[in-house]
């Protein structure tokens, strides 16, 4: 169903040939070899770089090897012309009946066009949101959810077998000032007055969490120390705080497969058994770290420690897992994290980070890469700020939270649909505009709302075939005869349609879910011009007198549609049949 790795294959078969009869030599690597749209769509179809990566290994001129190649692809009769242009690219074109037939197996393998089996199975674990459980979630889990989603349906459309982790933060101080916080809430709860001291969660959305409490406990804690509330104030919050999570997640469509506690990796061995692990690899010895940039020896305490040689896998400065006194670092928890998900079999691992967590990118893939041997790859993502705007102004902070915009704010303002779209609209290490004036307006410079008018459109014309009594089926159409769609803007929809399982495997291969949106708004866009240039063109019309030839052009718009609902799937957006 792939029609560039089709062609891809019958350059590699020419190769083949030319190696055969002395014009290559043995053994070239052909891994570099792509079939690509050109860049200008005047040079042809496809284009291939096969004669530019082989020229030198091969000690060629690559315009040799590439009119030596043309020749073998026109034996061919998919390829109608083969030209060489530049130093040595070749530009393909491709008999019409090739893209005629796109619709075919569009429509006949339906939301599976483009599904492969690339991942072949493997074993990916995606990691995402991952927010310390201490408050609802904002705009910046937002983006990350949404990105980690959108991936994990990226993979699992690419025949990866994905699971979705949530990596709960529980371990740390946090969870004790959130203890405390709640605490203050249970007071106010009993009629106190709330001591909201600096430091502690100011947010409303405690309030509740209080109210709970008293319903547990009543008032038999208000006069006991610290001591002896704190560690099941802490559980019981904590498991309020996460229960709002999970509730703020299914607003936006996420679902996680696992949650795992930091806090379970204490008192289980697990961290011991990591750390124990990279000293029999020889990654841990006792040291004393330089000091950080901008440190002077005057404003430094060396101390000796426990330190982790990460630099022996890639990083820039070995890193503490213990400190002086024996109490673990942040990084110990996390090492004896991903060590769990290495023993739990995965094959990949990929992490979707806050914008603040570029520091820790290098030790913790040094720290996957010692502890499977090299084996298992990390992939990490870091997920950039959202701006929020409204009416052209910063959209201000939720006072339910206290100190920032929720998802939920977001969703309740744009509704997942459009939120979840929009954060796809740009790659994830880039920042992000979010104008809540913008992001719900009926424009093309909306992408969400001209990709969903596009299925609309398309639904649109499909009843109104229905109600001329014309079969507008998928077994019907994909059995119309598509080669009366010759006209150049046909033909033009036809290309880009094709570019979808091609696009698909080069999104999945580097993790990038945005490039789906992109993809969706180009299509888009060709299926809009399309539609404007039949209000001039009574040819390029869907609906025409002849039943066979609207049948065949109503299969070409079904076809889109058919590409567009699979990848608002990808990026778990609801299509929409009709714009109101």
């Amino acid at each position: 169903m792939n029609l560039f790795a089709d062609l891809r294959s019958a350059v590699v078969d020419a190769l083949g040939r030319m190696t055969a009869e002395g014009l290559l030599p043995q053994g070239l690597d052909l891994s570099a070899v792509a079939v690509e749209p050109p860049r200008d769509a005047s040079h042809g179809d496809m284009a291939t770089n096969a004669a530019m990566v082989l020229a030198k290994p091969a000690g060629k001129n690559p315009r040799e090897i590439a009119d030596a190649l043309a020749v073998k692809l026109l034996e061919d009769p998919r390829i109608q012309a083969a030209d060489v242009a530049g130093p040595g690219f070749l530009n393909l074109r491709l008999a019409p009946a090739l893209w005629q037939d796109v619709i075919r197996q569009v429509l006949s393998a339906g939301l599976d066009y483009g599904r492969s089996d690339l991942g072949q199975g493997l074993k990916v674990n995606v990691e995402f949101v991952s927010a310390n459980p201490t408050g609802p979630m904002h705009v910046g889990h937002v983006r990350g959810a949404v990105v980690g989603d959108a991936l994990s349906r990226l993979l699992a459309f690419s025949g990866h077998d994905v699971t979705r982790e949530y990596y709960i933060n529980d371990g740390g101080a946090q969870v004790d000032v959130l203890a405390r916080s709640a605490f203050e809430r249970y007071r106010e709860a009993n009629g106190l007055e709330p001591e909201i001291r600096e430091g502690l969660y100011p947010g409303d959305y405690l309030i509740p969490v209080g109210e709970a409490l008293k319903a547990k406990y009543g008032t038999s804690l208000l006069d006991q120390p610290e001591s002896v509330w704190l560690a099941d104030v802490r559980e019981f919050a904590t498991a309020e705080m996460m229960q709002m999570i999970r509730e703020d997640l299914a607003q936006l469509g996420v679902e996680m497969d696992i949650y795992s506690s930091e806090k379970a990796l204490y008192g289980t061995g697990e961290i011991e058994a990591a750390i124990e692990e990279l000293r029999q690899a020889g990654l841990i010895y006792e040291g004393v770290l330089e000091p950080p940039k901008g440190k002077t020896l005057e404003d430094w305490e060396p101390r000796e420690q426990m330190l982790f040689r990460s630099t022996a896998h890639g990083d820039d400065v070995d890193r503490p897992v213990q400190k002086s006194d024996g109490s673990w670092t942040y990084f110990a928890p996390d090492i004896a994290y991903h060590y769990n998900k290495v023993k739990r079999g995965f094959d990949q691992l990929i992490d979707i980070f806050g914008a603040d967590h570029g520091g820790y990118v290098k030790r913790m893939k040094a720290a996957v890469s010692a502890l499977s041997g090299g084996k298992v790859p990390l992939d990490i993502k870091l997920v950039q700020l959202v701006k929020l705007y409204k009416g052209g102004e910063p959209f201000k902070m939720s006072k339910r939270a206290g100190t920032f915009v929720t998802l939920r704010d977001v969703v309740e303002q744009a509704g997942a649909d459009v939120t979840r779209f929009i954060m796809l609209t740009r790659k994830n290490d880039v920042s992000l505009d979010f104008d809540f004036d913008k992001v719900l307006e009926q424009s093309k410079d909306n992408p969400v709302f001209y990709v969903q008018y596009a299925n609309a459109r398309i639904n649109s014309v499909l009843r109104k075939a229905r109600d001329a009594g014309i079969a507008v089926d998928q077994a019907t159409l994909a059995a119309a005869d598509h080669g009366q769609l010759s006209h150049a803007a046909e033909l033009a929809m036809l290309k880009k349609i094709a570019e979808w399982p091609r696009l698909v495997e080069i999104a999945a291969r580097n993790n990038e879910p945005h490039r789906v949106a992109f993809y969706l708004y180009e299509l888009a866009s060709e299926f809009h011009g399309l539609w404007n240039r039949g209000n001039d063109e009574l040819s390029l019309r869907f609906v025409q007198e002849d039943q066979a030839t609207t049948q065949a052009k109503i299969a070409l718009v079904q076809a889109v549609s058919v590409v567009i609902c699979s990848g608002l799937a990808i990026l778990g957006v609801t299509p929409v049949e009709e714009m109101r």
